[in-house]
């Protein structure tokens, strides 16, 4: 597991669950991004993107009723009116410098997301002229999935039918808990009695696929409370869950209280405890007619049910990036726009592209993100990566894959590589060993 400097500290499995980032969600690592390399990205907007690349969206939209104590996400509590206001007119003044780029031109959005912080934190009025504006300022013609973040707290049953008009055709609850006082001890802003009366709306909402979030070793968590989460996510039957191991970035509140403690280790459960209650949410979701995809979701319809956000973005889409401290990918380079939200007004309001540092990847390190991304899917097809990187995975990493099914956390031969249910709750450990050297022992972000 990551040391507290967020990289694995040996070939050993280390129990505790310490400070630092676990789940693999990019590479290099951010912290080798940097403010020098920013130009990269604005440079690559002036230049005309792929027509053959499928290109996404990414909106933060950073407004939350309360803080989760776990949360590492650019999130604001104490905005009003006039300041959520201004971040939405930046957020279309941005799309619309973004929308004059020749990266963009003769393209159209495959997907959207939006994020958070709380999507369904803004009113109607305001979500349906942010959609609008962004509608008007970029190549919006409906895309194949329009991603859409909620908090149960700040849902009505006339807000649900605004988003579904709006064409959210993946809506994901971030339930986390069922139980009060862990909803209440890790600073959660719902309680279960809102998350059932969403439900209730749901039924009758319409959309096409609707997510709902948990996290295994939240504060405070036992067995017995999170068999009763399962148990009544399975009653629920989302067409999707899925399931996060808890973690305790740098930024987090917990990891603050742990530093004024002096503690080493996180207030949570163990790393073998939380892969065993993930490992317990997908034995109980496979034994009601669910599909496990990937290392952290399940779905009811493997043949219906698609995200095309993950999916597209790891396999190397381009992706613009939107709003405060938002994460995009443009042919091979990451950026990240301002991390705070009076530096990304000002940088919008003078007439300026947001972008605060990047990274352009060299060809080696495009293919490792792709394959160390693809490995959480659980099974990866080698030939895609003899024909668009001239590299037969199996040969490079051949020492680490042996040692690896040896350990019993994977199978592979020349063709596919596939992990167990072993190696699949255990996979953002395992994706360290195959960074670059120089990628290697330092802080993940």
């Amino acid at each position: 597991m990551p040391s507290v400097s967020g990289a694995l500290e040996s070939s050993e499995v280390v129990d505790q669950t310490r400070a630092g980032n676990y789940f693999v969600s990019n590479y290099p690592p951010f912290s080798v991004w940097s403010n020098a390399e920013s130009t990269a990205a604005e440079d690559r907007l002036r230049r005309s993107g792929s027509s053959r690349t499928p290109l996404g969206l990414y909106v933060h939209l950073p407004f939350c009723r309360k803080r989760c104590d776990f949360c590492y996400f650019r999130v604001y509590t104490d905005k009003n009116h006039s300041e959520i206001a201004a971040y939405l007119e930046a957020l279309k003044r941005e799309a619309a410098m973004v929308g004059r780029q020749a990266f963009v031109a003769g393209r159209s959005l495959d997907f959207v997301y939006f994020g958070g912080g709380t999507p369904s934190y803004l009113s109607t009025r305001q979500l349906k002229t942010l959609v609008s504006g962004l509608k008007n300022a970029l190549p919006w013609n409906t895309p194949r999935e329009f991603a859409f973040e909620c908090e149960p707290g700040t849902l009505t049953k006339r807000k649900l039918e605004a988003i579904r008009d709006l064409g959210v055709n993946r809506l994901s609850l971030g339930v986390e808990n069922f139980d009060d006082e862990i909803l209440a001890r890790n600073n959660r802003a719902h309680r279960s009695r809102e998350v059932y009366r969403v439900w209730d709306w749901l039924g009758s909402a319409g959309f096409d696929q609707v997510n709902l979030d948990l996290i295994a070793g939240m504060v405070g968590e036992t067995d017995a409370k999170w068999a009763r989460t399962v148990g009544e996510t399975v009653r629920f039957a989302p067409d999707a869950v899925t399931v996060y191991q808890m973690e305790i970035p740098f930024n987090t509140t917990i990891f603050r209280q742990m530093r004024e403690e002096g503690a080493s280790a996180a207030p949570v459960a163990d790393w073998p405890t939380k892969r065993r209650w993930t490992r317990e949410a997908f034995e109980a979701l496979e034994s009601n007619g669910y599909t496990v995809g990937s290392a952290y979701t399940a779905v009811r319809d493997s043949s219906r049910i698609r995200f095309v956000y993950r999916d597209e973005l790891w396999d190397g889409a381009d992706m613009l990036a939107l709003g405060v401290s938002s994460f995009g990918h443009l042919d091979g380079i990451h950026y990240q726009n301002e991390a705070h939200m009076g530096p990304y007004i000002h940088s919008i309001s003078q007439g300026r592209l947001p972008v605060s540092r990047a990274h352009a990847t060299s060809a080696q390190e495009a293919m490792i993100r792709q394959f160390v991304l693809k490995m959480k899917l659980g099974k990866l097809v080698t030939r895609p990566f003899q024909e668009r990187f001239g590299v037969d995975v199996t040969k490079r990493w051949q020492g680490i894959l042996s040692r690896y099914q040896d350990q019993g956390l994977l199978r592979y031969d020349r063709d596919t590589i596939r992990l167990t249910r072993e190696g699949l709750l255990q996979v953002d450990r395992l994706l360290h060993a195959f960074f670059l050297p120089e990628h290697t022992g330092i802080r993940y972000a």
